[in-house]
C-alpha cells in the first residue's frame, strides 16, 4: 500500500490534535529515550520531541516518503524504515508512542504486550488509534468498493477489528502500574464540503481501495464515493462541513 505525505499533511493541524493530547497525557517520568512507531511525515514525533526535549527521540515507519518528509521536517533525529510488526530494537526506550498506527495490523492480543515488553523499567506505552469503522465515511467505501466493477480487486478489503477498552485494559492490566483509557469524538470544521472529506481519507483509510485499482478505476471510485458522502455529510449553510472522528487513547505504565 503506497501512501503520501503531502495527502496526509493536507490536515496536519487536524491530524495533529490528537497527538498533542495523546503525548500531554504522558505522566511526567524521567524519558532519556523515546521512538516513534510508525512516526509518518514526523508530525507527532515532533511533538513527541517538544514534551521530552532532552531525550534521545527516533522514529520508524515503513514507507519511504514519509520517513524522508520527516527527515526534512527533523533533521537532527533518527528516523528508520522498519515494520512495526518486526520491530526488534536492541536496547528498550523510556516512551513508545504509536499514534494512529497500530490500527493497520492486527494480532493486538500478542503486539501491545510486546511492545510493552520494549519498555524501561517505569516506561511508558502512548497508543492512539481511530475508532471509527461504524461511521459512514468507512461504510460507504465499503459499499461502493463492494458494489462497483472493481469489486473483484477490492470488494473484499477490510480494516482490522478495533477492540474496545475493556480489551486492551484486561491486556495489560497485570504487568502495568496504571493505565489510563479513555475515548474522544472530534468534530472537524472542514472548508469544501464533502469534497474535503474524501481527500481526508484518501490519505489514510481509502489507501487500501485505491491502491491496487487503476487510475481510471480509481477516479469512477472517488466519483461514487464522494456522491454518497455528499448525502451522509451534508455541508452547513457556510459550506463547510462538520467531520465527527472517534479515537481510542491509552496510556500504560509499567
Amino acid at each position: 500500500m503506497t501512501w503520501s505525505a503531502q495527502q496526509y499533511l493536507a490536515f496536519e493541524q487536524e491530524r495533529t490534535r490528537p497527538v498533542k493530547d495523546l503525548v500531554a497525557a504522558i505522566p511526567s517520568i524521567d524519558v532519556r529515550s523515546a521512538v516513534d512507531l510508525g512516526c509518518g511525515p514526523g508530525n507527532s514525533t515532533e511533538i513527541l520531541a517538544h514534551r521530552f526535549p532532552e531525550a534521545t527521540v527516533s522514529g520508524i515507519d515503513s514507507s519511504e516518503e514519509m520517513l524522508v518528509a520527516a527527515q526534512q521536517r527533523l533533521p537532527t533525529l533518527q528516523f528508520e524504515l522498519s515494520e512495526i510488526s518486526t520491530w526488534a530494537p536492541t536496547k528498550r526506550f523510556d516512551v513508545i508512542l504509536a499514534n494512529a498506527s497500530l490500527q493497520w495490523l492486527g494480532n493486538h492480543d500478542v503486539l501491545y504486550p510486546k511492545l510493552l515488553s520494549k519498555l524501561s523499567g517505569d516506561g511508558c506505552l502512548a497508543v492512539q488509534i481511530p475508532d471509527n469503522l461504524d461511521e459512514p465515511a468507512h461504510r460507504l467505501a465499503r459499499e461502493v468498493a463492494a458494489n462497483g466493477p472493481w469489486s473483484q480487486k477490492i470488494g473484499s478489503v477490510i480494516h482490522h477489528i478495533r477492540h474496545d477498552a475493556s480489551f486492551y485494559y484486561e491486556l495489560l492490566r497485570e504487568n502495568c502500574s496504571a493505565i489510563n483509557i479513555w475515548r474522544t469524538t472530534y468534530y472537524h470544521p472542514l472548508a469544501g464540503g464533502a469534497a474535503a472529506i474524501v481527500e481526508w481519507f484518501k490519505g489514510t483509510a481509502l489507501r487500501p481501495y485505491l491502491t491496487p485499482l487503476e487510475d481510471a478505476e480509481r477516479s469512477a471510485f472517488l466519483e461514487q464515493y464522494l456522491a454518497n458522502i455528499t448525502e451522509a455529510y451534508p455541508a452547513l449553510p457556510d459550506g463547510t462541513v462538520l467531520l465527527p472522528f472517534s479515537r481510542l487513547f491509552l496510556v500504560a505504565s509499567r
